[in-house]
Parts: structure tokens; C-alpha cells; sequence
């Protein structure tokens, strides 16, 4: 079966409610996990946005949530998930707001893609202080033991 990632607020390329959104509460949502494979030390989950600023001309992916040193023991995340929130040892990277923490969805034109992207890994990473994604990704390198995906899609009401 392998790594598995899913969420209660939406389904596979199904659409991510408001409250998760820039136009309403921008709180993360809750997010599950299972099949981690043997031999996990830690798991990341990288949330980003491969449609900005606009899914007919992309030109960046825009990063909304960077978590790394998640306990292979965790099977997921509450809904609203704060510093406070997250299992013990978790550590959050940077996103594309240059800040910590979750970002929700706020396309500017289109709709767009968001990728929940759920990483297990041979290794803890150690505390590489606040990475960003491509930081985070490349410390990841060789050490990736299985991958899961969820993706959901927003647009905004203009």
C-alpha cells in the first residue's frame, strides 16, 4: 500500500474548503497518515502551490507550510495545527511569506493546486534552524523512504 495522506476537510484534487483559505479563518486543516514504512526516523510535510500567480502561466511554486522532524509515531495533525499544536520535536521551516507556521490558499487568478506532500525519512534531520523548502529538501536527499500526496484545489470568489 505504502505511505498514505489524507484529510477530512477534502478529498484527492477535490476542492479545500474556505475556513482553510485566505478568505476565512486561514487555519491549517486536519491532515492523517498512515503506512509509514519500517525504518522511518522522522517525517516532513511540505504544503506548496506549483500555480502562481497564475495557473495559465505559472511561473513560481509557492510554498504555504514547511514542517520537518515530524515523530514517525504521529498518525497526523489537528485542524488549526500551531506551534503549540505540533508533536514534540517537530520544527517549521520557512514559507513564502517569509514567516513560520501555515499559509493558506489565496490565489491571486485561477484555480489553483495545492500540493500535501508527506515524506518519510531514514534519518531526524537534526535542527537545521527555520530551512526553507529547498533547504529542507536538499538536507532530505538519499534519505527519502517513502512519499505520499494529497492534493486540493481553490479558487477565489472575486
Amino acid at each position: 500500500m505504502g505511505l498514505t495522506l489524507t484529510s477530512s476537510a477534502f478529498s484527492q484534487n477535490g476542492t479545500i474548503p474556505s475556513q482553510y483559505t485566505c478568505d476565512g479563518k486561514d487555519i491549517s486543516p486536519a491532515l492523517s497518515w498512515s503506512d509509514v514504512p519500517d525504518g522511518t526516523e522522522s517525517l516532513v510535510l511540505i504544503i506548496d502551490d506549483p500555480d502562481a500567480p497564475d495557473p495559465a502561466a505559472p511561473k513560481i511554486t509557492w510554498v504555504h507550510w514547511v514542517l520537518y522532524n515530524i515523530p514517525p509515531s504521529v498518525s497526523g495533525l489537528p485542524e488549526a495545527a500551531s506551534s503549540k499544536d505540533l508533536p514534540g520535536g517537530t520544527r517549521q521551516g520557512l514559507n513564502d511569506w517569509k514567516r513560520t507556521g501555515y499559509g493558506g490558499p489565496c490565489p491571486p487568478i485561477g484555480r489553483h493546486r495545492y500540493f500535501h506532500k508527506l515524506y518519510a525519512l531514514d534519518v531526524m534531520l537534526g535542527n537545521l534552524g527555520t530551512p526553507t523548502k529547498a533547504a529542507l529538501e536538499a538536507a532530505m536527499a538519499g534519505h527519502v523512504l517513502g512519499k505520499a500526496e494529497l492534493i486540493g484545489t481553490y479558487q477565489r470568489d472575486h
